[in-house]
């Protein structure tokens, strides 16, 4: 699936839009790829995720809503008056829908998310394997990463 693609049903799908920020949607979809990792050994994007100093997030994300025109980044304030970004479906034309299993995994990830102020949600990220396991300004490879998790976690 598309980055794009996923952005896009992300937004579509996420009952609080108002908190579809730049760096929220990152951290969702990089969740997204890390359940997809453990479930299918397959990334639902094609992402080569970094841990950089907010966590899992690359830049091309951003890049890519920059350069569509169906999607629009918008200055917004968070519940502290803190100014913050959020993606805006503009037009919902020419997208492509995930697979029925791509669904399971988004939805999952969409449902567990939901109810987390940002708090909460960070330290769910943070909590993930591949943050706790690797330095800061690494590469993440997830599915190897997943292998590993799940190595580790039969073993115990």
């Amino acid at each position: 699936m598309y980055s794009i693609d996923l952005v896009r049903y992300i937004i579509k799908n996420y009952p609080n839009p108002e908190e579809l920020s730049k760096a929220r949607i990152n951290k969702i979809m990089y969740l997204i790829d890390w359940k997809s990792a453990i479930e299918n050994e397959k990334q639902i994007t094609n992402i080569k995720w970094i841990f950089n100093h907010y966590g899992p997030y690359v830049g091309e994300i951003e890049e890519i809503i920059n350069i569509d025109y169906r999607l629009k980044i918008e200055k917004g304030r968070n519940i502290f008056g803190n100014e913050k970004n959020i993606i805006r479906l503009i037009e919902d034309k020419n997208f492509n829908s995930p697979t029925e299993e791509e669904k399971v995994i988004i939805d999952f990830v969409i449902e567990k998310t939901r109810k987390f102020y940002w708090n909460k949600f960070i330290e769910l990220v943070y909590s993930t394997y591949p943050i706790i396991s690797q330095e800061k300004g690494s590469s993440l490879n997830l599915i190897e990463l997943a292998r590993e998790y799940k190595s580790i976690k039969n073993k115990v």
